[in-house]
This record gives structure tokens, sequence and C-alpha cells, in this order.
């Protein structure tokens, strides 16, 4: 482009020789003044730099030449002229226009922010002076890529609108048209694979099915040239290293709306591996490079293992500081035996230290909260799997929403670099200032803050103070991941609750409980830790229903001296628990799996013996390589039960510890904790009564078989099992930035809550119509399941979740919830 500008510039010279005194043959003169007119923008100190004359000197015809061209090559003239005055050399110019302002008007393909930075790098922009001959390029440049897209038929015009002052309005002017469609692609020279089965994995399309709402037939030359790679590696992965795309042909339709696509093969024979070697500096590890080797000989031969072979020697040589190998493999191909020789050279390079390690991107998080999950220390060799390692334990903190690494070599030498981590954080913890609502819940409000990365420090904080219609909680926590620089973490809470079941769709009773816990965590390795603790709880029971289950516990503890009293607890509480994560990241994982069991049970001594012990276990397994499909498979088992006698009767769990299931964190489609054993009433005419100690009557006079059962609500149970399997997908119409804070998923749940210790037949006393109402409440097959689809968003005040499930197994009694929306809870 500099070039046409100083060609145009000498064509113009010959037409700006001009003015008083200049004869046929120009006769040179001694210069006494040197004057500039038509100056606006330009500062005369600028234009006289631009001029080689200075006054004194003598000045020919080829000197004014020069003065001209290094004027116009100043690119701030449009027009020049010069003329003499006697000794006076007069120069006139017209100074290019100022870009006032760029509009853009028709474009629908391309947005205005697209466009205004390809002018960008044109020096087209608000404020610069306008070349006017660089517009027929800019034109035909941004119609070519229309072409590029299928719209043969767009035209790009640029205007100049003129304004006061030598100021110019550029406006392009868009006439895209419509996109010409592929109405046929053809395969031709294939005789190993099928046209369906080449033309199906292509990206261009000749067809789209109706209900192909995302699908279209337009073409793209980005998209052919990346569909002639797909199909050439295709055929290199199964053998046909002879395989090429000999030539392609689009053909037009008249209108212009329609093309052919005509792609030209040459498939080759299938070759198997006759030998692989291992040839360059191998650095005495030559046994282990050739073990871990995943070509055999005799296998086909497959493009993607030689490629996989070359970054796996890459990333071994990089866990001893070689960051820069060189692994190349270079084919010998026998056309006779149909057979190849694989040689792959290693050149490990030179052994790199690291010098220093940077983040970026963490505003709120301090530096010495990230460098204590490093593996790769400053001062070592560079370690690939350390620098990945440090990576992954990054992002399982929860407080980025990425982490990207990138080695950078220290300038003016060869054997240094430094690390960089560059990091977009995200929120970290959630105001728990929450909205829940569900088709049969209606509207809970919530209020609580809980901080993951407090103030920065990697520590973890929370105030909660919760109310809804059936919770009121103060909550005060507190944990320092790294009490000790070897990662033992100390952490404790204060807690007080008062909880009214009934609201709360359960059956009838009140809890009010404070407390305090102490906890501490021992790392095992990088992926297993050990967590413990200790801790002291009041519980205070009243109001409680006198369905059957219930009395089981309330005729152990009840006071007979004052029966109807309120029941007190004080425990003393130990806690055990192992966790192993291997996930990626540590909210919305793609990859990797987590596991833990943990274990809770009273002192012996406490006014209640019992104990409860779970298993949470997840896998997420990544379906392609960009992890956009993932497949989640997740579990929970829990138990529960008492030990040792009190009063000469068995100790149980109390029935405020049972387990519950149903909502948006177990069974969806099920009403929030309503999954499980239900309670129920003896009723003999419209008076209660209860089984006497002998198990085979009822303890109110009268007809027994008068005796009928009414059911109730909710009460949980000392056993659950849940599964669940979750098709993570790309949340529609949303923009790949968003990936990692919002997570569309499609699932189905199942499971149960059971009562293992209730003794269901010691009621078969009952008619036999109303002992069957209760052998539900004991069948172990009684599974629920559901399936829906959910969408969460890690949002400002917190984790989101929306769900909308539909039960595919339930029961009469059970309550069903189809739509759910939750602000503030964690998933």
């Amino acid at each position: 482009m500099r070039l046409n500008k100083i060609f145009a510039s000498m064509l113009l010279v010959g037409a700006s020789l001009s003015g008083k005194g200049w004869a046929e043959t120009f006769q040179p003169f001694e210069v006494t003044d040197i004057q500039v007119k038509g100056l606006q923008r330009v500062a005369l100190g600028a234009a006289l730099l631009n001029i080689p004359i200075k006054v004194g000197d003598t000045v020919d015809e080829m000197r004014l030449q020069q003065a001209i061209k290094s004027l116009y090559s100043s690119t701030n003239f449009e027009h020049i002229e010069v003329s003499r005055d006697g000794s006076v050399l007069v120069v006139t110019v017209k100074e290019r226009p100022t870009i006032s302002i760029v509009t853009f008007e028709g474009n629908k393909d391309i947005k205005d922010e697209q466009l205004q930075e390809s002018l960008d790098g044109s020096g087209v922009k608000t404020g610069e002076s306008l070349d006017r001959t660089m517009l027929s390029g800019i034109e035909k440049s941004l119609q070519d890529f229309y072409y590029g897209v299928g719209k043969y038929g767009a035209k790009v015009e640029a205007q100049v609108i003129n304004l006061p002052r030598n100021r110019v309005e550029l406006k392009f002017k868009f006439t895209e048209g419509l996109a010409a469609e592929i109405r046929q692609i053809n395969v031709v020279g294939n005789t190993v694979f099928s046209d369906a089965e080449l033309i199906g994995m292509l990206e261009l399309k000749d067809y789209v099915a109706w209900w192909d709402l995302f699908g279209e037939r337009r073409y793209q030359k980005q998209k052919l040239q990346a569909d002639l790679e797909t199909i050439k590696t295709f055929y290199h992965n199964r053998g046909y290293i002879r395989f090429e795309v000999t030539s392609t042909q689009v053909a037009m339709t008249p209108d212009r709306k329609g093309l052919y696509i005509t792609i030209n093969v040459n498939e080759g024979e299938q070759y198997k591996v006759k030998e692989v070697n291992l040839t360059g500096d191998l650095m005495g590890r030559e046994e282990v490079m050739e073990k871990i080797l995943p070509i055999k000989v005799g296998d086909t031969y497959n493009g993607a293992d030689v490629t996989f072979t070359e970054e796996m020697y890459g990333k071994y040589l990089g866990r001893f500081g070689y960051a820069y190998p060189e692994v190349k493999t270079y084919p010998e191909i026998d056309d006779e035996t149909k057979e190849v020789a694989l040689n792959v050279n290693i050149k490990p390079g030179k052994r790199v230290y690291v010098r220093s390690i940077n983040f970026t991107g963490n505003q709120v998080t301090k530096d010495e909260v990230m460098r204590r999950e490093l593996r790769q220390m400053e001062g070592a060799w560079l370690n690939s799997a350390q620098v990945e390692q440090s990576k992954a334990r990054l992002n399982r903190l929860g407080y980025f929403e990425t982490v990207d690494t990138q080695t950078v070599q220290v300038p003016g030498t060869d054997d240094l670099v430094d690390v960089d981590f560059t990091v977009k954080e995200q929120p970290s913890g959630s105001f728990n200032a929450g909205v829940g609502y569900g088709t049969e819940s209606g509207l809970s409000l919530q209020f609580g803050v809980q901080q993951s990365n407090f103030l920065g420090t990697g520590n973890q904080a929370g105030i909660n103070l919760n109310t809804n219609k059936y919770s009121k909680n103060v909550n005060i926590n507190y944990t320092d991941p790294y009490f000790t620089k070897d990662g033992v973490s100390l952490g404790g809470s204060i807690y007080w609750n008062e909880f009214d079941a009934q609201e709360a769709n359960l059956e009838r009773y009140k809890n009010s409980s404070y407390g305090v816990a102490l906890n501490s965590g021992f790392p095992i390795n990088e992926y297993n830790r050990i967590n413990g603790g200790i801790g002291y709880r009041h519980n205070s029971i009243s109001e409680i229903s006198a369905y059957e289950q219930a009395l089981r516990f309330y005729n152990i503890y009840r006071d007979a001296n004052d029966p109807n009293a309120d029941l007190s607890f004080d425990n003393f509480e130990l806690t055990l628990g192992w966790y192993r994560s291997t996930l990626n990241r540590g909210t919305f994982p793609t990859d990797g799996s987590s596991q833990r069991l943990s274990g809770k049970m009273t002192v012996p001594g406490s006014d209640l013996q019992y104990f409860k012990t779970d298993f949470d276990t997840s896998f997420y397994w990544p379906i392609n390589r960009s992890h956009s499909f993932v497949l989640l498979t997740k579990a929970r088992l829990g138990y529960g039960n008492g030990y040792g006698q009190f009063n000469d009767n068995d100790q149980i769990l109390p029935f405020w510890e049972n387990y519950y299931s149903g909502g948006s964190s177990s069974l969806r489609g099920f009403k929030s904790n309503s999954v499980g054993p239900r309670s129920f009433y003896l009723y003999r005419g419209s008076e209660p009564c209860s089984p006497d100690p002998s198990g085979d009557t009822c303890t109110l006079p009268g007809d027994p078989n008068r005796v009928t059962v009414s059911g109730g609500r909710s009460i949980g149970g000392n056993a659950i099992a849940t599964a669940s399997v979750e098709m993570i997908v790309p949340t529609p119409f949303l923009d790949e930035a968003y990936t990692n804070s919002v997570r569309t998923s499609f699932f189905v749940d199942a499971g149960n809550v059971w009562d293992t210790e209730f003794d269901y037949d010691a009621y078969r006393f009952l008619p036999a119509e109303q002992f069957d109402k209760l052998s539900d409440y004991s069948d172990p097959g009684r599974i629920r399941a559901s399936a829906g689809m959910s969408v969460q968003w890690l949002s400002p005040m917190g984790p989101m979740v929306f769900s909308l499930a539909w039960p595919i197994k339930k029961y009469e009694d059970d309550d069903t919830e189809i739509f759910s929306f939750n602000i503030g809870k964690t998933f």
C-alpha cells in the first residue's frame, strides 16, 4: 500500500509544477524564502520538515519533484502544487480531511466492532486523516469476506460525506444479499468408505432435517478447508497414508443462489506399521520410552497415534525440565509391501529452570494463597507435570472461573523461563439472600453470607442469619485451610437453630438447638485428606405429634414423672471423614471424580448414643475433547442407628437426625423432604391408641376390628440410597465465554429413604385391610425416579438453580414438584 501511495504521488508531480515564472524549460534558482499555503491542521514547522529544501539552496526540477514526493509521503496532503514568485518558493497544499466519524449501514453478518477493528489495522479510524486511495482496497477486502461465507451478491460501498472544517463522515453501506445454499456435495474417487459416511462427518451440509433448528446449508470457504482436513485425518487414522484430496470444485448456479461442491480424492492402499525406531538423544531412558510407546509393530498405521506419541514424549521430557523438546516422526513408506517404518527422532534440547512464577488477574485473592497450591517451585527445573498439577489445584479451589498457564523464555537466556498464571476470579461465596420457589412449596426467603475466600486469604468464613417459614438459625464459622504450612486445617463454628418440622412438609415437632464445634484436616497426598472434629450440641424437642414412629422414641426417653414435659438432650459428638478429589475444577468440574466418606457419633455417656455414616461419590466423564459434553454419575449412601441401652431399651437414632430426600439437592421432581416413610396414627373410634408392650392388642378398650390407620406426613428414615445420571451439554443461545459460570444438564434421579428399624410386624393385630396400608412403608423396593433438565448459574449472589423435572416412578401418596428455582443454595 505504501508503494502505491508513492507511485501515485509521482504521477501527480508533473501536474503539480505551476505558477508565475515557470519557463517551458525549467530554470534553476536560489530560494530566498519558502511559503506554504493551505495549512489548517498541520503545523507549518511539520510541513517544512517534509520539504528537503532550505532557504539559500539552489533548486532544480529534480529537487522540486523530490520535495513534492516527500510531502505526499507524509500522508497529510491529498493535493500539492509548487509555484515560484520571483525567488520565493510557494507550496500550496490541500490537506487530507480528518475522519470525524465512521458509520456502518446494512451489515448483519459482521458486527460493527469487528469492522472497526479491521479498519483500525488499516489506519482508518476517527481522528486520523482520510487516504481516499485506500477505500477501493477496503471495499474489495470486505466484499471478499462476504464471498467467503457464500454471499456472492454482496456489495460494499464506501461513502465520504463532507463536513465543516475539512472533516468527513466515512460511511460504509452494505448490501449483503442472501447466502448461497449448498445444493449438493459429491465425493469422487472413494471406494473404501461411502459418500454418506464421508459427507456425514463434514461441517458443511447439503441437507438439514426439518427438526434441526440450528442446522444450515450455508457455504463458508473456511469450513470447506476444515472439512478437507477432516477427511484427510479420517483416512490417515485408518492406515491410508497415501490418501490425498486431488482437487475441489465449487460451482455456482446461474442465479448465484446455489452451490455444488465436488471433492476428488485418491484413497490409496491401507498400510501397516513395519517397525518403530526411537532415534536422537534418549538420555539413557530408552527402556522406559520403549515401554510407553503406544504404537506396536503390525498395527494399522494411525496418524492420530503418531501425533499422540509425539505429544506424549514431549510431555515426558517436560517432566525433567526439557521445556522445548523437538519430537518428530519421519515415516519410510514401502509401497510394495504396504508397510511404514516410523522413525521417531527425539531432541530434548536444553534443560530449563524456572526463574520466577507470576500471577495476574487475582484482584482479591492474595498471591500467597495461590502460591501455596503450587507444586512447581522457583529455582527448580521446569516440570510440565507439576505445572499442570499446580493448575489443577488452583482450579479446585473454586475461586477462579478460569486458570491459564504460559511458559515465557527469559530474554537473553536459553535455560531460564518464567511461568505465568493468569486467572479470572469468580464469586467464591454467596449471599444466601435467596428466593426459593416450587410448584408445591411456594415462596421462601433466606439471608446469609458465606465466603470461602475471606478477604482474599483463602480462609473460609460465614455469618448466616437465616429465617423462613420453618427455620431460624444463626451460624458463625471460620476455617483456616493452611493453619500450618503443611496444609493442616483448623476451624470452628458456633450455632443456634429453631426448627418447625410441620412447616417444612414434615410431621410436627419443634427442635431448638445450640452448640459449638472444632474441626481439623490433614492432607495425606495430592488427592486424599482426613478430617476430624469434636463438638457439643444441646437439643430441646417439643410439640411432638403422637404418630407411631415418634412414640417409639418418646416412650424411651420421656420423664415418667412428667410425661408431657419437653425432651432435652446434651450430646458430645465426634466426627471423622475421608475426602478424595481428582476433579479438574472446584466449581462446574468437567473431569475427574470425588469421594467422601464421613461418620458422626455421640460420645458414650451422652444423653443420646447414636452414629451416622455417609458415602458420596461422583464421576465426571468428558465425552469430547473440549469437555462441552460431559457424563456425570453420582451416588449417595447413608445409614444411622443407636448403640447401647437406656433404661433397658435399645437406643435408636433420634428422629430429627433422620435422612430426607426430595427437592433440588437429591430427587428432583419430588417435593422437598417428601420422599420416604410417612407417619401413621392408630384410631379406635375417634381416639388415638397404640399397641401395648405385648404387641398384640390396642391399649384402648373396644372392638379391635374398629382400629383404623391414618397416614401423615414424611418423617424420613435411618437409611438412604440415591443415584443420578446427568448429561451436561452446552447451554443453548449462550456465548462460550459463560461456559464456566452457567451449566445445563439433562438428568435421571432415583432413590429412596427407609426406616430399617421400625417393627411394622408389631401391628399385625390390625384388620388385614388396615395392616396392608402399612406394608408400603416397610417395602425396600419402593424406589422413586424422575427425569428432567437443570440450569445452574454462578451469579454474584451465589448459585442459582432452575430445575424442571417429571416423576417417572412415583406412588399414590408422593408429593411432586415439577418446577423449582433457588438462589443461594450450594450444589
